[in-house]
């Protein structure tokens, strides 16, 4: 697999943008609740993802495609970063037009990542 753009404003506003492919996005949130795959056996190791996680999905899920998935990482964001786009980025949503589940769960996944790079010492 390809190497993972850098954790930072600049990525998250690509997300925000769709300038970063799906999978590269889900790749992201992947790695970042713990997920690695290994490339010699060709499966996940889940050793580093909650087990809140991990015992639903013992495979990365599709956020794009899991809307599930998305409600469940929308759930995980902290109260008080539930407005981190708007906050720090000063992102103010999509235009109605937009409004498509497919850019909608690309934010939260970049609201996610956000919050979660919040989280980081």
């Amino acid at each position: 697999m390809s190497e993972l753009p850098p954790l930072n404003f600049d990525t998250i506003w690509d997300i925000l943008n769709d300038k970063i492919d799906d999978l590269t996005v889900n790749r992201l949130v992947w790695h970042s609740l713990g997920y690695r795959y290994e490339e010699m056996t060709q499966v996940w190791n889940t050793d580093a993802v909650d087990p809140l996680w991990r015992d639903e999905y013992p495979e990365p899920p599709d956020f794009i495609a899991s809307r599930p998935a998305t409600v469940k990482l929308t759930r995980s964001i902290p109260k008080e970063n539930k407005q981190l786009l708007k906050e720090k980025l000063g992102f103010s949503g999509y235009k109605v037009g937009e409004l498509v589940p497919r850019l909608t769960r690309r934010a939260t996944m970049a609201n996610w990542l956000l919050s979660y790079l919040e989280s980081q010492p």
